[in-house]
């Protein structure tokens, strides 16, 4: 079986130790005073990310974690890993709850807990796919703004100590929805950063994380299908432990209004397809490149159990809202790049005033509330309010490929 921590460190990060190993051993004692005994709640934490932070949180003795996910087998799932691993000190008071933020049994059990000191959410569309057409964009709009803004909402009843939200870089200078909407949701986030401590952070891809084309790789292997990648997509990685890290010192050491990123170097980045070919190496295979899909498929359902040789198809993208690099950082927003080594910090961004903000989620709402609305007015909209929003269609998604 491949060890993919291993192949990981080697072969997409290069890193063998953590990269914010230095800072996080700095910080340690000002984040153990941040969690121990305090009480935590973690949206989507049965997630990739999510579920990697509550990794790192639970190393500093919180008194309770409340875990919500929509998601019932990735809570069982958080929760075996979570009792069956060597070290770990569950809290004291440990609950999951299969059930969407945005339910009004949430803002029930907030309500009868009185709230939480920390509150990180993970819930989010994460895939550029995730626009595909009007009922997708909708979807993607509501979960990641027009619930978060509710969610802020019911915060401000109990305000925590501290509240974290993840974002990404392609909330700069976005060219597809699912930026747009993460652009969006700092926005709204920041609309409260007066009225407690908010902080966010953008980041590269997840090596291997839930739904991630590295992923998708394991699972095509098992059922001996192509393997696929563009092959022109350069992208920054941070392994799924270091994913956790960057949250967790965002969440606790963030000042309110902070967005925090790695400061990864360029030459840093990996291609999807040197990546995929260094993982079929690593699981004793050739590649035999195909340009069309189905060729690759024939040549998988005929091939030998005991086929070294393996399909794969590496393509130029072309796809909507693909963006064809990668970055943390816009002009206009202010910079501390000297408080850790590993971190920048966006002290100061640009922000729409609250008002303005509700406006425009108000405008959403009028929008979805039409039958024969359109994602192209949807685009529109966006654009009004990022009007640096460079969005091109192209009328293909990622789900016409591979």
């Amino acid at each position: 079986m491949l060890d993919i921590e291993r192949f990981i460190a080697e072969n997409v990060t290069g890193r063998k130790e953590s990269f914010f190993a230095r800072d996080l051993e700095k910080n340690r004692d000002a984040i153990r005073a941040e969690i121990e005994g305090k009480k935590v709640c973690v949206i989507g934490g049965a997630g990739s990310i999510g579920s990697a932070f509550i990794r790192e949180l639970v190393k500093f003795g919180p008194a309770s974690l409340t875990v919500v996910d929509l998601s019932e087998n990735g809570l069982a799932e958080l929760t075996r890993d979570l009792r069956s691993t060597d070290g770990i000190q569950m809290p004291e008071v440990y609950r999951t709850y299969a059930l969407n933020f945005a339910d009004p049994i949430f803002a029930r059990i907030f309500r009868e807990e009185k709230g939480f000191d920390i509150v990180a959410n993970f819930s989010a569309h994460k895939h550029v796919r995730s626009e595909k057409d009007k009922y997708a964009v909708q979807a993607l709009l509501e979960n990641n703004d027009i619930k978060a803004a509710g969610l802020m909402d019911l915060l401000c009843e109990y305000p925590p100590r501290h509240f974290f939200c993840v974002s990404t870089d392609k909330a700069a200078n976005p060219v597809n929805v699912m930026g747009a909407s993460k652009r969006i949701m700092e926005d709204v986030i920041m609309a409260y950063k007066d009225r407690f401590k908010v902080s966010t952070a953008r980041f590269a891809n997840v090596a291997f994380s839930n739904g991630s084309l590295p992923d998708a790789w394991m699972q095509r292997l098992q059922r001996r299908q192509p393997l696929a990648a563009p092959k022109d997509v350069k992208r920054y990685f941070v392994s799924p432990a270091e994913s956790g890290q960057i949250c967790l010192m965002a969440c606790i050491l963030g000042r309110s209004g902070e967005i925090f990123f790695p400061r990864l170097q360029e030459d840093q980045m990996k291609t999807f397809s040197e990546i995929c070919d260094a993982f079929l190496v690593a699981n004793g295979l050739e590649k035999k490149e195909f340009k069309a899909d189905a060729d690759a498929r024939a040549f998988a359902a005929a091939m030998p159990a005991d086929s070294k040789e393996y399909p794969v198809v590496y393509s130029l993208s072309d796809t909507t809202g693909e963006k064809g690099f990668e970055e943390f950082y816009v002009p206009g927003e202010k910079l501390d790049m000297d408080r850790f080594a590993s971190l920048g910090v966006i002290r100061e961004s640009p922000r729409k005033p609250a008002a303005e903000v509700n406006a425009f989620l108000q405008e959403l709402e009028a929008i979805f509330a039409r039958p024969d609305f359109t994602k192209e007015e949807v685009v529109l909209a966006i654009k009004r309010f990022i009007p640096n929003f460079e969005h091109e269609e192209k009328g293909k998604n990622l789900d016409q490929k591979m």
